[in-house]
């Protein structure tokens, strides 16, 4: 199991040295002699804990513990003085420290139960945190929105996935929810209180790259100039999510492959071999299947990560499902600009339906922030959509309106009855291949069709 991380701050190299000497057993220690240095370790790692001297070159422990407190991701924080007060411990727990101890009166054991108590109590507040979250979320599945049968099949096969251990590889076109699908199957696992971590592999470089997922040792390379936790580690319990996993190198896939089949991995620059228990869920817009064929992606790679396996569909092949998902983005960006927007109107309506959506929801989602930045009403109009999607009266024609799509007095009921009718009409009342093209199940739309009262079409 990986150690907790412990940064022991005192001024004082005997005992900087002598703390380290009796907890490097049970935590991975780090050093600083003063508050400048160790807010410099703390602004560029993680700590589970911050054991500091009161009295620091320049500024007291005090302030340092205020500072560590302000991160993003605080450590734990206990205090150590040859001064103690009642009013000084009092002062520490209101600048945000967890504990306090004097040094004259210190006991390596009764320090190592401290700190062991306080991690118990961080956890369990942490668990307490995940498990409202999990009661204020519904089923993990919150901001996944849609009716559609494509997306409903997704959903089915979130849920039973999620419980499991087994890799996850999710396909798809830039755009459709990728990362959601990846936060949906470790909010409903099992792993749900320990991090989700996320990697975006074609930002990074990939020697970068290796040093993120892997970590690296002081040295390892030029400006390497103290060692780094990687992703691995950090995700220890949970899951990592490698976003854009088609892009990695011949060497990474090496090591990936290694990992899912043995647990195990070294940080670059050491010979020392660590385990990780971690889930991996991966994603990539790219066709891993023909990469693998033509030699570019390892094919043994492909299979360990293809364990299960996810497609997510275009938006247009969910169409049904883009009137709510434009009233949730309309609702979202209307409270963040300040804006009473409450609808669309027919013809924006229309617009967003006849345009092909190459950027899928993502694209969505950009459009209707445009729409309520520009909007000066209460409903977005055509106009206030970008020109790409509405082409004005004296631009280039852009698509054209579907077909028998009347605009007048829409609703979202009103515009799923229309795009059923238009289905129905261009397939000529095959209600099989009308089903398919709206991304429906065929009793779906045998429901549709009676709650319409469309029989005769």
């Amino acid at each position: 199991m990986i150690k907790p991380s412990l940064l022991i701050v005192d001024d004082e190299k005997p005992t900087r040295e002598g703390l380290r000497t009796a907890l490097e057993d049970h935590y991975d220690v780090y050093l600083a002699e003063s508050g400048a240095s160790a807010m410099e370790l703390l602004e560029k790692e993680s700590f589970d804990v911050l054991l500091t001297d009161f009295r620091l070159p320049n500024e007291d422990g005090l302030k340092l513990i205020a500072r560590a407190k302000s991160l993003s991701k605080p450590p734990i924080c206990i205090l150590m003085t040859a001064y103690g007060s009642e009013e000084l411990a009092v002062e520490a727990m209101k600048k945000g420290a967890d504990d306090y101890i004097a040094k004259g009166r210190m006991q390596i054991d009764e320090l190592d139960m401290r700190i062991a108590k306080a991690m118990r109590q961080r956890a369990l507040e942490a668990e307490n945190s995940a498990l409202r979250q999990q009661l204020n979320n519904r089923f993990g599945l919150e901001n996944i929105i849609g009716d559609s049968q494509p997306i409903k099949e997704v959903l089915d096969i979130v849920r039973q996935v999620a419980p499991s251990r087994a890799p996850v590889l999710i396909l798809g076109e830039t755009g459709t929810g990728k990362e959601l699908i990846a936060k949906a199957i470790h909010q409903l696992s099992p792993r749900s209180k320990q991090p989700l971590v996320t990697v975006h592999c074609a930002a990074l470089s990939p020697t970068i790259l290796e040093s993120e997922l892997f970590g690296h040792e002081k040295g390892a390379f030029t400006g390497a100039h103290e060692q780094r936790i990687g992703r691995f580690e950090k995700a220890q319990g949970g899951t990592l999510f490698l976003d854009e996993i088609g892009e990695i190198d011949a060497t990474l896939q090496i090591k990936l492959l290694r990992f899912l089949g043995e647990r195990t991995f070294e940080r670059v620059g050491s010979s020392k071999t660590l385990t990780a228990d971690v889930r991996l869920v991966a994603a990539t817009n790219r066709n891993l299947e023909e990469m693998a064929r033509l030699g570019t992606f390892r094919n043994d790679l492909f299979f360990r990560l293809r364990v299960v396996e996810i497609r997510l569909p275009a938006l247009r092949e969910r169409l049904t499902d883009l009137p709510l998902l434009s009233l949730s983005f309309l609702k979202e960006f209307s409270r963040e600009n300040g804006k009473a927007i409450s609808d669309f109107t027919p013809e924006a309506l229309e617009a967003l339906l006849a345009y092909s959506w190459p950027g899928n929801v993502r694209e969505l989602r950009t459009a209707v922030e445009h729409a309520v930045v520009f909007s000066r009403g209460d409903k977005i109009t055509a106009r206030d959509l970008p020109p790409t999607i509405y082409k004005k009266p004296n631009a280039s024609p852009g698509q054209p309106a579907p077909r028998g799509f009347k605009t007048d007095d829409l609703t979202v009921k009103e515009v799923e009855k229309q795009l059923v009718v238009r289905a129905l009409r261009e397939c000529a009342g095959n209600r099989t291949t009308a089903a398919k093209k709206l991304g429906l199940s065929r009793r779906t739309l045998h429901r549709k069709i009676h709650a319409y009262h469309l029989e005769n079409l």
